[in-house]
């Protein structure tokens, strides 16, 4: 009985956390990560068993944007390139960071909290209609490569999807306007959480008992999340979401700095 039930709740898990990366074009797993740690998986385990999700969660999502235009196709192809051999590397790497995992959970919270921060902080850019993502951006090499790096590292090293560098990346720093800046952020989501993936299986972290469930409900989830964020305006999606998050950081980070002590 109780299998039963952390299966049901970890496919609930899997569809919130889908709706969440379509709505914002992130993995999820900053909401999948300390949700299966609360379920009962490991620290160590909470890093990868939450990647193999990323990638259909991603793929349901940017093929919504990718029918409105949202999705701009040269900078995943960018990002994608970089910060899949950042995501191998930082994944090598997860198993040397000290403290059995929590230490990588407590940083996971603390990106948690900085992605809720920048959302409430973030506000709408004008989008002059009929001007491709291309013309509006400050799409420069230099600042691609960084975020590209950024990214990877925190799938590898975290679990994450690299959204939580990318959308506000792409949208203050590149500046794309908050909609491309999501889609196009879930497709770079999706092609580095591949490299990760099989890394941190090859490692043996991938708990499949949480890992196909949520494989199965993220997909329906993305797919809804996408619609919404399409449709809705950009400040409430904003500040209901950022609160989410905080709440998820204050509590996760607290739990887990108990348990290193």
């Amino acid at each position: 009985m109780a299998d039963t039930w952390r299966v049901l709740l970890t496919l609930a898990l899997g569809y919130v956390t889908g709706v969440l990366s379509g709505m914002f074009g992130v993995g999820g797993g900053a909401i999948s990560t300390p949700g299966i740690r609360v379920l009962g998986a490991t620290a160590i385990e909470g890093v990868g068993s939450t990647l193999p999700a990323i990638f259909p969660s991603a793929l349901s999502g940017t093929l919504r944007y990718h029918r409105e235009g949202m999705v701009f196709w040269p900078l995943v192809a960018g990002v994608g390139s970089v910060g899949s051999a950042a995501a191998v590397g930082a994944s090598l790497l997860s198993h040397r960071v000290p403290g059995n995992g929590h230490l990588l959970m407590v940083a996971t919270a603390a990106l948690v909290g900085l992605t809720a921060w920048r959302m409430a902080a973030g506000t709408s850019r004008p989008v002059r209609v009929g001007r491709p993502p291309a013309e509006r951006s400050e799409v420069r090499p230099g600042r691609v490569v960084v975020t590209a790096l950024g990214a990877g590292g925190l799938s590898g090293l975290l679990g994450l999807g690299g959204g939580v560098v990318l959308v506000p990346a792409f949208s203050e720093w590149l500046r794309l306007p908050i909609k491309q800046a999501v889609g196009t952020s879930l497709a770079c989501v999706g092609l580095l959480a591949v490299p990760s993936t099989l890394t941190h299986v090859w490692l043996g972290d991938v708990n499949w008992v949480y890992a196909l469930p949520l494989c199965v409900a993220v997909v329906p989830g993305a797919r809804l999340g996408a619609r919404l964020a399409i449709a809705a305006t950009e400040r409430g999606l904003r500040i209901s979401v950022a609160t989410l998050l905080g709440i998820v950081a204050v509590v996760y980070a607290a739990g887990e700095l108990l348990a290193l002590t």
